[in-house]
């Protein structure tokens, strides 16, 4: 796709997904994105240039290439077969690219459905943060078709530096699955052992200078530290019920492989409990307030 009269469609437009919108929509490309109740984001495109569906069906119907960002399984799912989902409008020839978080088994019912159509079918999981969606600067992992990937590559472009082939349709996801579990399961290693110094009294800064400078140190324990020395929790914009569906997804993966995921299991747990005794909307740098809560100790 390297003529840019060809159009583009985006469902999906939150804080990873607005970056990408409005670095395709300011790169040339004639984009239209799905209208959300946060009107923010999409009245901010549509500032840009951007025009505004009214359902997936429309976007698929009037679009060469779709792409989908949102939450999870559920909402992948509602978009492509619901009443008025991309099912209802596909064209034979449309690209339809899911960017989001999902499960396999799911992944690969949808490629099939819109194979049916005469569709075409990407996985294409996102890596980094919602700071380098907005700077173009994503990694993105693709399962599929090679020769679909070098066709949409010019649009991809627009906002991620780094691309990774991992196999047929539905590898993506599951590469993207582990990802996310060795780093949340970092994240979660981290606010733990933060929570249990706070308790025995452990300085703070001292205890950030000792692990920053030896084998404990990792992108995501300072990612965590910055809320417990800072009491700022931005630099990892995720949630304590994403963090937990995500868990939940890698959890239920290696079930039906079958694979043993204790480790991950204990993980969702801990993740579990901060949902119940904290703000499950909280970002999740925020589970070392709840477990110090839960020691009797301040944050």
């Amino acid at each position: 796709m390297t003529d840019k009269n060809k159009k583009v469609g985006f469902i999906g437009v939150g804080l990873m997904g607005h970056g990408m919108a409005k670095n395709i929509v300011e790169k040339g490309w004639p984009l239209t994105v799905l209208g959300h109740r946060n009107r923010q984001p999409v009245d901010d495109l549509i500032g840009r240039g951007a025009g505004e569906g009214q359902n997936a069906a429309e976007l698929a119907r009037d679009c060469d290439l779709v792409f989908i960002c949102v939450t999870g399984t559920p909402q992948v799912e509602e978009n492509v077969f619901g009443e008025n989902g991309i099912l209802a409008g596909i064209t034979p020839g449309t690209i339809v690219v899911d960017c989001s978080t999902t499960v396999p088994d799911s992944t690969r019912k949808v490629a099939e459905a819109i194979a049916d159509k005469g569709g075409r079918f990407m996985d294409m999981p996102l890596n980094r943060t919602p700071v380098q969606a907005e700077e173009g600067k994503l990694a993105v992992m693709y399962g599929g078709d090679e020769a679909l990937f070098a066709e949409i590559k010019p649009v991809v472009e627009c906002f991620a530096d780094q691309f990774n082939r991992c196999g047929e349709v539905g590898s993506a996801i599951a590469v993207k699955l582990v990802n996310n579990f060795l780093a949340l399961g970092t994240a979660i290693l981290a606010n733990e052992a933060m929570a249990v110094a706070r308790k025995a009294g452990i300085d703070k800064q001292v205890l950030y200078n000792v692990i920053t400078a030896g084998g404990g140190d990792s992108t995501m324990f300072r990612r965590m530290a910055q809320n417990v020395l800072e009491n700022d929790d931005t630099a990892f914009q995720f949630t304590i019920k994403n963090m937990h569906k995500d868990l939940t997804y890698y959890t239920r993966m290696a079930e039906a492989l079958p694979a043993t995921a204790s480790m991950a299991e204990n993980a969702r747990q801990l993740v579990t409990l901060a949902r119940v005794a904290g703000d499950e909307n909280a970002f999740g740098p925020r589970i070392y307030d709840v477990l110090c809560k839960l020691n009797g100790v301040e944050r």
